[in-house]
């Protein structure tokens, strides 16, 4: 497992691109018996819109399936990843209320798969699925293999969060001072401008400027 790590972080942290990154990504995951892997990352913001980056080597026909029929909104395992971080394999019972999606996506090959999603501070989600045609999930398999699954979905994050989320959220790198700061609580706890800038001893105008 050591000797395993090792060579995938290597080559992982020596990406200066998503795509690069996601190409080692791929690779990492056929080493460990996935011909597949897809990697979803949520920003937090916009609120009403969150941004969101798709990484996947799936066929160009799947992806422009997935897309046309918006797939993302009914895909259990993208649900499941929302609500929980616990790792979760593919199965009947998980598709059983998507049954249309889950029989396209075997029609196109994808019949086996893995999945596990990670969260950080900053409130970006991502999901990573490891997926193949065939040779179902053994017991033994997902006890050889799930400490490197479960090791590839955190490092996958942290990969592509350092790629990528300063690129789509720059507001993420902003710091606040001390003072806007105390703006931003007085408001938070239902004061208006004019009272706030009382309490902070500054002017109405100051308060809605910052």
């Amino acid at each position: 497992m050591d000797n395993w790590q090792e060579d995938q972080i290597q080559s992982l942290l020596g990406a200066k691109t998503d795509v690069a990154f996601f190409a080692e990504l791929s690779r990492a995951a056929n080493k460990i018996g996935f011909d597949y892997c897809a990697y979803g990352m949520q920003m937090p913001l916009p609120v009403s819109k969150p941004k969101l980056i798709m990484l996947n080597n799936y066929s160009e026909g799947w992806q422009q399936r997935y897309l046309k029929e918006n797939y993302l909104a009914v895909d259990p395992t993208v649900a499941h990843g929302m609500r929980s971080v616990m790792p979760l394999v593919w199965s009947e019972k998980v598709f059983a209320t998507s049954r249309p999606f889950w029989e396209d996506a075997r029609a196109h090959g994808i019949c086996v798969g893995w999945a596990q999603s990670c969260y950080d501070s900053k409130g970006v989600g991502g999901l990573l699925t490891l997926a193949r045609s065939n040779d179902d999930l053994s017991g033994k398999e997902l006890s050889d293999i799930s400490l490197k699954m479960s090791w590839l979905a955190q490092v996958a994050h942290e990969g592509l969060s350092r790629l990528v989320v300063s690129k789509m959220m720059p507001e993420v790198d902003v710091s606040l001072s001390a003072r806007e700061i105390d703006v931003l609580r007085w408001t938070a706890d239902g004061k208006t401008s004019s009272e706030v800038g009382e309490i902070l001893y500054i002017s109405e105008r100051t308060v809605n400027f910052m």
